[in-house]
């Protein structure tokens, strides 16, 4: 698929800015976080700064963005409806949490809705992909985990980095590494089952329709493997059109293995190595680390579409 840098600013930045929510949602009523309205105040502004400027990008990706709104008439059906409604309720609790901390001077239980709210807006995001069974890596038991537990770490992080400000919490920034680790794990797994499904496309039943994640050779795309071996006289179109612009995008496969390597030093090592030290700098470096790795979860994939042009998995 085209990876479009509104669209990875979006899931980067909401994300980050979500986790954010759900942390301080979570920790400052607690007590588990600094105390200071100060700081309530700050870390919003910063969490729904961050969400404001994924979900302005997401927008902007619309052929038309002036009819964003329309977008959420579909929630019954549509996934992104869903999250754009999600996103909208979340603002709710997330304004009037740090507005309470600051006339109380502590804050309230709205934490607790405000880190609810993000948690359903972010696996509504990751429906979003996850949905999606034409693309096989996307089709992927991996896909809605990796988004919540990205969206875990890199908002710990960000909030790590704001926290330092007032007194660092030790318990954020470990909770962060422990996130991080997890994650990592995860996308490795994922990685790895991508690259096993691109390596058994047209192994068993070509007429089985490829397992979980769509079709994966002509055979699957058309249903005709039974009767035969299954090739394109002509492909649909002589030239280069929308579709393989938007969904046949392609990326050497050295390139990948070089930008996973990027990904996951920039984007976990990093912060792994900084978060008790420099919370800050390990919150860029994660930024900057997932802006790579989601680069690469929309470059990477692969739509049944490009099957008819001609191409294999």
């Amino acid at each position: 698929m085209h990876p479009a840098l509104s669209v990875i600013v979006f899931t980067t930045a909401s994300g980050a800015g979500y986790g954010m929510l759900f942390w301080l949602g979570l920790l400052a009523p607690l007590g588990l976080l600094p105390v200071g309205a100060g700081f309530g105040v700050t870390a919003s502004v910063v969490g729904l700064g961050l969400v404001t400027i994924g979900l302005m990008s997401s927008a902007l990706h619309l052929g038309h963005p002036e009819r964003a709104w329309r977008a959420m008439s579909q929630w019954r059906t549509s996934w992104l409806s869903r999250e754009g409604v999600t996103s909208l309720i979340t603002y709710v609790p997330a304004v009037v949490f740090p507005l309470l901390w600051l006339i109380t001077g502590a804050p309230g239980p709205v934490g607790f809705a405000g880190a609810a709210m993000a948690v359903v807006t972010v696996v509504c995001t990751g429906m979003i992909y996850a949905s999606l069974k034409p693309i096989r890596q996307w089709s992927n038991p991996y896909v809605l985990p990796i988004y919540l537990l990205a969206a875990l770490f890199s908002g710990g992080a960000c909030l790590a980095g704001v926290a330092t400000f007032w007194g660092a919490s030790r318990l954020l920034a470990y909770g962060s590494i422990v996130a991080a680790v997890v994650t990592l794990v995860a996308k490795l797994a994922y990685w790895r089952s991508i690259d096993a499904g691109a390596g058994n496309a047209g192994s068993g039943d070509a007429g089985a329709g490829g397992g979980r994640g769509g079709a994966r050779t002509p055979a699957d795309a058309t249903g005709l493997g039974k009767l035969g071996r299954v090739r394109s006289l002509d492909p649909p179109n002589t030239e280069e059109n929308y579709l393989l612009r938007e969904m046949g995008y392609r990326i050497a496969r050295k390139h990948a293995a070089r930008l996973r390597v990027i990904a996951v030093l920039l984007g976990f090592i990093a912060p792994i190595v900084l978060l008790p030290f420099i919370p800050p700098v390990a919150a860029i470096a994660a930024l900057l680390g997932l802006l790579v790795e989601r680069w690469l979860f929309f470059a990477e994939a692969t739509h049944t579409i490009t099957l008819y042009y001609g191409r294999s998995a």
